[in-house]
């Protein structure tokens, strides 16, 4: 209890201090209250910028790799290099069975530039080709009402999944769920409205919320690609998710395979079956972000020893102008280390003061901030607690630093020494 009642009287003498020099404690608090909110804005901000672009991959879809047609560029089994490469129905069935790494695998099949009107409007959309294991890779899921489903592709029922914008350009602000449109001249009931995206991605046919998600089977029968990709069982691409974003590389190599296989092709010809990887290029922006964090970490180092500077500087000023006050204690009894501990504390509380100031002046801007419309890939300042541990954590330690070489040099003083420096 003794304990406790010492410290805080040292504390109430350091506050005391601070406030008896009010200007040169408010200029010290400034420069590093200014330091700590300028880098935890700045690490806000690119942690900011990381989430937005982790959840613009999740709306495009969350681990996805897609395989496209291509051209071979090594020969294999007799065949010439430069043979065209056309992905099929039967690779994805393929994949399904002789690749259990892969956690979910279809086709994407779409016709372009087809006519859609509605009892309000017309306009001409991009139409997908789905059943519910490509709506769930592609993350085109339905916001209000419902998906597609497998009864849906099974018995080619006319049904439909519009866009955002589609639903905006056909209905306006009407109901449009239980509505029919007519897509190619066929009716098709709306039941359900895809959920809004604020995509940023490039998607290689449009937005998701331009397009209109019909059954695969409906699509084929009522406007096909081509009567030719129809007859052939083509697609125009295929898309899966593995089981493990830890093995993707291998996962792919495995695929490739599969289609090399069924294909005739050297599956280490990377040219007959192009590949997009999100999972790949998500790690990619990672790595990047990683390292723009390391340069920030030095920054911050920088800046805070900078701030610890001041803290010195302060407390090398406090203490020329106490030395006879340190005497007087010293001669009175106290000892040097309550002398160590009460010129470390004051050093601390400087630092601590000046760097709660900055966070909460940080946290009222994020507050702020976030409530204004935001930019593509930024989903707002994002101050989480371990920034604020980890920023708390460097302080302290710089403040501690900066205060210990002035108050072990206070703590040495003996009190003639003191008593004769005033002198």
């Amino acid at each position: 209890m003794q304990i406790f009642t010492r410290f805080f009287l040292m504390l109430e003498h350091a506050v005391q201090e601070l406030l008896r020099h009010k200007l040169r404690s408010f200029l010290t608090m400034f420069g590093i209250g200014w330091g700590i909110c300028s880098l935890a804005l700045i690490m806000a901000v690119t942690e900011g910028f990381r989430r937005g672009h982790h959840e613009s991959w999740k709306q495009f879809g969350d681990r996805v790799v897609m395989i496209f047609d291509g051209r071979t560029e090594m020969q294999a089994g007799g065949e010439r290099a430069g043979r065209r490469i056309w992905l099929h129905w039967q690779d994805v069935d393929a994949i399904r069975e002789q690749c259990p790494a892969v956690e979910a695998v279809t086709a994407d099949v779409k016709s372009y530039d087809v006519s859609v009107e509605s009892d309000f409007n017309s306009g001409r959309f991009l139409i997908i080709g789905a059943n519910p294991d490509y709506q769930g890779l592609r993350n085109l899921r339905a916001g209000k009402g419902r998906d597609i489903k497998w009864i849906d592709v099974n018995q080619r029922n006319r049904v439909c999944v519009l866009g955002n914008l589609v639903r905006k350009q056909l209905f306006e602000d009407r109901q449009a769920i239980g509505e029919f449109i007519r897509i190619n001249g066929q009716p098709y009931e709306v039941v359900g409205l895809m959920q809004q995206k604020n995509e940023t991605q490039g998607n290689m046919d449009g937005w998701d919320n331009e397009k209109i998600v019909v059954p695969v089977s409906s699509l084929l029968n009522d406007f096909p690609p081509s009567p030719e990709a129809v007859s052939q069982g083509r697609v125009s691409m295929i898309i899966y998710r593995p089981r493990s974003a830890d093995q993707w590389k291998e996962t792919q190599q495995k695929v490739r395979a599969v289609i090399a296989r069924r294909q005739g092709f050297d599956a280490r010809d990377e040219a007959a079956t192009p590949i997009r990887d999100t999972i790949e290029e998500s790690g990619l922006f990672e790595d990047m972000h990683k390292a723009l964090q390391r340069f920030l970490a030095s920054v911050a180092l920088i800046t805070l020893s900078l701030g610890g500077l001041g803290v010195m500087n302060t407390m090398m000023t406090s203490i020329a102008e106490r030395t006879a006050e340190i005497g007087l204690k010293k001669a009175l009894g106290a000892t040097s280390r309550r002398i160590l501990v009460e010129f470390t504390l004051e050093g601390l509380l400087l630092a601590v003061i000046s760097g709660m100031a900055g966070m909460v002046l940080v946290s009222i801007l994020a507050i702020f901030i976030n409530q204004l419309p935001l930019p593509p890939l930024f989903a707002g300042l994002a101050v989480d607690a371990r920034l604020v541990l980890e920023l708390a954590f460097v302080l302290g330690a710089v403040a501690v630093v900066s205060a210990l070489p002035p108050a072990w040099r206070a703590a040495k003083l003996t009190p003639v020494q003191a008593l004769h420096f005033d002198k």
